[in-house]
This record gives structure tokens, sequence and C-alpha cells, in this order.
């Protein structure tokens, strides 16, 4: 009998391996019977302090209740879900997708550069890599008190709230750059920046192993060409917003990389970041929040 693994998603491009591994059949080929469940995200809700929002989000969390075993997101997210998750959930690897993210304005916007942000709305999603990506993007042009980061929600709802005037800027991955550059916003500054897996005490080694090497395969897949598996992003924009094609896509905004241990001395870094600007207590270490089910 299959080994049934339950993986929360966020936005699709950050788990296009797993679902190019399903697509192919490389779960079954290790015995796994892999299912998603994605994460909600909340109507718009307009805050300017990332102390009221949770790591997990304003919205059920699938991991947090147990309906999920795994849940992949960006890496400072994950050190934060790692400090507050009540169920023990711990990183477990490095993420195979190196994400990217932007900051755009509107076509008609004055702004031509991350500089004439200064003091204007960013709409980001707090605890999320819009959030944490947008902070470092920023934090090299402008000094900490005039960068101005507010909560928006997801992706689709950051984008309506810059197409309707409601905020100047907003932080947005795949497929989302594309639709707004197709559609003439204009980009001023991008990072490529990266994740990691968050699992339940619960999920073994020999199981994640298994997980591991179809995903392994998906990269090879992908790196090879990812416009067959395009579509899963492109369903995420309603024909209403825009039309897009796998054409459409830089390639070169998607990095794929084998899943790897996640090492002290990135999560060091990353973690005296996160404590500097306040994101995260200074009360925790690399032990009590990462262990490691990738070894090599």
């Amino acid at each position: 009998m299959p080994t049934s693994v339950t993986m929360e998603t966020l936005s699709l491009v950050f788990s296009l391996p797993q679902l190019v591994a399903k697509d192919e059949g490389y779960f079954a080929d290790e015995g796994l019977d892999v299912s998603f469940v994605p994460k909600e995200y909340a109507s718009v809700t307009y805050l300017d302090n990332h102390e009221l929002l949770s790591a997990f989000g304003s919205t059920k969390s699938h991991f947090e209740s147990g309906e999920a075993t795994l849940y992949r997101a960006c890496e400072w997210g994950q050190i934060r879900r790692s400090h507050d998750s009540t169920v023990g959930g711990r990183v477990v690897s490095k993420r195979a997708t190196v994400g990217s993210q932007a900051i755009l304005v509107r076509p008609d916007a004055p702004e031509v550069h991350p500089s004439d942000l200064a003091n204007k709305e960013v709409a980001v999603n707090f605890h999320h890599g819009s959030h944490y990506v947008a902070l470092q993007m920023l934090e090299g042009f402008l000094p900490r008190e005039e960068i101005k980061v507010v909560h928006l929600g997801g992706p689709q709802q950051r984008y309506e709230a810059l197409r309707d005037g409601k905020i100047q800027a907003a932080a947005l991955m795949e497929p989302w750059i594309t639709l707004a550059e197709k559609q003439g916003y204009k980009v001023l500054s991008e990072a490529f920046y990266i994740g990691s897996e968050v699992a339940s005490p619960d999920l073994d080694a020999e199981t994640y192993d298994a997980i591991g090497r179809a995903v392994d395969r998906a990269v090879a897949k992908l790196n090879e060409d990812p416009r067959p598996y395009l579509h899963h992003l492109i369903a995420e924009v309603p024909p209403e917003l825009g039309e897009l094609r796998p054409e459409d896509f830089p390639l070169g905004r998607f990095r794929f990389v084998k899943q790897e241990p996640y090492p002290e001395a990135e999560f060091q870094r990353t973690y005296d970041w996160m404590v500097g600007w306040k994101l995260i207590e200074d009360d925790s270490r690399y032990g009590q929040l990462v262990s490691n089910l990738v070894t090599t």
C-alpha cells in the first residue's frame, strides 16, 4: 500500500517540482501517494504591523491542524514557522525551487527605481517571501525608516490592489510578474532567494528520502524545459485578469535545484537579520528549529 503524504501549497511556482513529480509518476515509482491541499488566503486585509499576523497567516493552516505533513515556503518564513509551530514543525531541508520576486509599479507610475519608493507603501504578504524579500531589496537603497511594507494578502490580491491604484507598489512572484509585465507594469527590483521545507515530526527520514528522489527527478525534467508544466501557474490567473501562454514567461526566472540540507551558517545569517528587523524573537537556536532529513 502506498505511503500517503499531504503537502500544503502556496503559490504553485514554489511547488512546481512536486507537481511535476506527481504528473510524471515519480512519486508513484517511490511507493508514495502524494496529495496537495492549497493554502487559503483571507480576503484583503490592510495591516501595517507584522506583529499583528501569525507566521501561518490569518486563515486556517492545514499543516498546523495536522491535515498536511509538509509545508514549503521562503527561508525566512520557515524559520519563523518552526519557531511558532504548535505541532512541532521543523525545517528539514532546503526547497527545490529557487524563488523569484519583483517589486512592480503601474505603467503610468512616476517611480522608475527602488529609491523612488521612499515612504511609499509596498504591498506584501506578511511572514511570506514577498515580505522578507521586499525588505532585503529595499534596504539596499533606503534607510529602514523609509521602507513601508503593508500586508494585503496573496499575490492576486496584491496585483489587483496595484491595478486599481489602491497601493503604489507590490511584490509579486510568477505568474503575476509575467502577467503584469505583459500589461506594461514596471519592475523596479527583482531578487532570487532560497526556501525550505517544514515537516511534522511524524515524517520519517525514509519517506522523505523517497520524496527527495522523486523531486530530484522532477528538477532534472524542469531544467530541461519548464514550459510543458507552466499550465499549473497559468491556471492560477483568472481569465478576466489577462491571458498567459507558456511562451510569455522568461525562462531565466525558473531555477530548480536538488534538495539539500539547511546548514547552520545560512540559518544563523538569516536568523540574525530577522532579529534585527524584529521579525522573530532572539530566543531560539539552530538545533531547536532545524532537523535536517536530507544529509548529503
